[in-house]
């Protein structure tokens, strides 16, 4: 791969390795910082003398790796919130009682069934100036206000702490608000709000007055609210609106990345600007006053979206282009790939961790990289068959170097992607000619119909055409069990099977013999550890009491009949198998007693009938059971008490305490999430 030749590519590589160092090891700043400084005059030195020709320059390409690396790692630190001293996280007393938090509102979410939900700038709590990321959460009431961007509360309530996944093999959604610096939810009415009559008017509150103004005059043009939400998103990246049931639609169809702006959108929006200023001159002075316009119409188009980490790539990688197209330069894209990932990262490297950064800079290097490859294998003579050819090897490197990524965070791969992309890329095209065009004239408050409803019409036939692929459900494949050691094995066979393939070898063809071996062999221990394990587990399930117990690859799965007859539907269940690359076998109805690895356990259900001559382990509390627990422990002497999240709070609460009187340990799965027994 040449790419790896060039010397940016390791300086990259060096970099993002050190970005991941205080990610995961959490270090102490100072110490990063020193090692910083030690390894900035080893680079000096090593500079200079080779520089005098007094040693290799080997030593010198050593020093700057290593300089790359502490780069990376002093990155991360200063641009998280967690390593800075004011964040409110290293506070542990603001989280056990309420406080008065000072807050500036900084983006909108997508609402959640009971609340309206903001990401939200602390300022300061009580009379303590503070910092970090929150996300508000405003209970909806009849009133229904609506806060804007740049808006300053007030606010009396208690900080919780985001909060682990409470079942087994679930969507972390605490880790995935961290890697945004979120580390805390507010939850408040809004009869317990001040709002400020000031306003912090800064680029995103401009931004989202610009966006506000944009829906504003759509709508009073009668644009149909469904097609208005997918308009939004496709222009401008704001999916909160979308419907979930659209939303699936475009990922069952395998279209999911056109409702997040991407490279495909500032593509276009870069032709379009381009062709708007043909008029200019080619001059010195007219080439310059282009390129001015086009970095800013990006940049604020980047704005606009919310400036995703998608969104960010895109603008920046072709902005170079619009550079070095000024410049009367060839632009090497390997190097412009390379450069945007470094810019980017070095002020955002929480991006890093980002699952549609990782996705859009894998399928663009795969375009890059292998897409001339495909397309010289046919070199069509229509028109037609070019542009279709085009699409078709396109969407193909794209899905091969983002498939096992799309795998491994989604567990599903859409069949008829190619069918899709085939389809939608033409009408895709008409779609972002006049939402530009319509989105352009409405931020001046002028909607003409004769644009705009063909505009709603284009985005009516691509739902529907997107409703029409993805009603067809045998071509998805869901519930792929897939982990770490599968991806990085399937990327490791992909990328030496393709060098293999553009210039074949035998020691090429060695390489793609052993990263196949490799993948046997993650397939391999991965099945040999799902058979030596045995674990019971109880679920953290609402209103309902759900056991499994894990023997190898199979699962029995015990819980009241309402569930045993909804067993392939249950989300919580799904994500459990599919986590542990097992199947399930039996269903039964829960009894009074089970027994698991020489441990007895007593189920305690609402009926309060259990064998009074067992003397358990384990006491699993069910269903809200009419007991008294001091009178219980007279005749039973468990070693632990569970409690599911089919109990009612109170009760739990009143359960706690009498284990803690009598020493007794007590989990609760709707406070611990769910228990555990290997």
């Amino acid at each position: 791969m040449k790419v790896l030749q060039f010397p940016l590519a390791r300086i990259t590589f060096g970099f993002v390795l050190g970005i991941l160092l205080p990610y995961y090891l959490k270090p102490n700043p100072k110490l990063v910082f020193a090692l910083l400084f030690i390894s900035i005059l080893f680079f000096s030195i090593s500079y200079f003398l080779s520089k005098k020709k007094l040693n290799d320059k080997v030593y010198f390409g050593i020093s700057t790796y290593i300089l790359s690396f502490f780069i990376g790692a002093t990155t991360l630190i200063v641009h998280t919130d967690y390593f800075q001293k004011s964040n409110y996280i290293h506070y542990d007393s603001i989280f056990e009682k309420p406080h008065l938090v000072s807050v500036t509102l900084r983006e909108k979410l997508k609402n959640s069934t009971f609340n309206d939900r903001y990401v939200a700038i602390v300022n300061r709590i009580d009379q303590t100036e503070s910092s970090g990321r929150i996300i508000l959460n405003i209970r909806k009431d009849s009133l229904n206000r609506q806060f804007e961007i740049g808006t300053l509360l007030r606010i009396k309530g208690t900080l919780y702490k985001n909060s682990p996944p409470n079942n087994p093999s679930q969507f972390d959604y605490s880790k995935y608000l961290a890697n945004k610096q979120i580390y805390a939810q507010l939850y408040a009415d809004a009869s317990e709000i001040s709002v400020s009559s000031e306003m912090e008017k800064n680029i995103w509150y401009y931004t989202s007055k610009l966006r506000t103004k944009i829906i504003h005059n759509l709508e009073k043009s009668d644009f149909n609210k469904t097609e208005l939400n997918v308009a939004v998103a496709l222009i401008m990246g704001q999916q909160q609106d979308i419907s979930p049931e659209i939303i699936r639609d475009y990922q069952y169809a395998g279209a999911v990345h056109i409702l997040s702006v991407s490279g495909l959108h500032i593509g276009f929006i870069l032709l379009f600007v381009t062709f708007l200023l043909k008029p200019l001159p080619n001059t010195k002075r007219g080439s310059f006053i282009k390129l001015i316009i086009i970095l800013a119409s990006l940049s604020l188009f980047g704005l606009i979206a919310g400036l995703a980490p998608s969104v960010v790539r895109s603008v920046a990688m072709f902005s170079f282009v619009a550079i070095g197209s000024h410049l009367r330069r060839s632009v090497n894209v390997y190097h412009t790939l390379l450069v945007s990932i470094l810019l980017i990262l070095l002020f955002q490297p929480s991006f890093l961790f980002d699952v549609g950064f990782q996705l859009s800079y894998m399928a663009l290097f795969f375009i890059i990289w292998l897409q001339p490859l495909l397309a010289s294998l046919w070199l069509p003579k229509n028109k037609v068959s070019k542009y279709i050819w085009d699409i078709l090897t396109v969407s193909f490197v794209a899905q091969i170097g983002t498939l096992p990524l799309s795998i491994y965070y989604f567990h599903q791969f859409p069949g008829l992607f190619f069918v899709t992309n085939l389809i939608i890329i033409p009408l895709l095209s008409i779609v972002m000619l006049l939402g530009v065009v319509v989105m352009l004239l409405a931020a001046f408050g002028y909607v003409p119909l004769f644009l705009s409803k063909p505009f709603e019409w284009s985005i009516f036939y691509l739902n529907k055409i997107i409703n029409s692929i993805a009603s067809l459900e045998q071509f998805i494949i869901q519930n792929i069990p897939f982990n770490l050691y599968f991806l990085i094995s399937f990327y490791l066979l992909i990328t030496t099977a393709i060098i293999w393939f553009k210039k074949p070898s035998y020691n090429k063809l060695a390489m793609v013999l052993i990263s196949i071996i490799i993948l046997q062999i993650s397939f391999i221990k991965n099945r040999s550890d799902v058979e030596t394990q045995k674990e019971w587990v109880v679920f953290n399930s609402k209103r309902s009491t759900m056991i499994t117990e894990r023997n190898g690859g199979k699962v029995t799965l015990f819980a009241n009949d309402s569930i045993l007859k909804t067993s392939q539907k249950n989300n919580i269940l799904t994500t459990y198998l599919i986590g542990n690359f097992s199947t399930l076998e039996t269903k039964k109805r829960i009894e009074n007693t089970a027994f698991f690895n020489g441990k007895k356990i007593i189920i305690l259900d609402s009926s309060g009938i259990y064998s009074k001559n067992m003397n358990p382990d384990i006491l699993l509390l069910t269903q809200s059971p009419k007991i008294n627990l001091d009178r219980l422990f007279q005749t039973v002497h468990p070693k632990m008490v569970v409690a599911d999240a089919s109990n009612y709070k109170t009760i739990q609460k009143y359960w706690k305490a009498t284990c803690k009187k009598q020493k007794i340990p007590f989990h609760a799965t709707g406070e611990k999430g769910f228990y555990k027994l290997n």
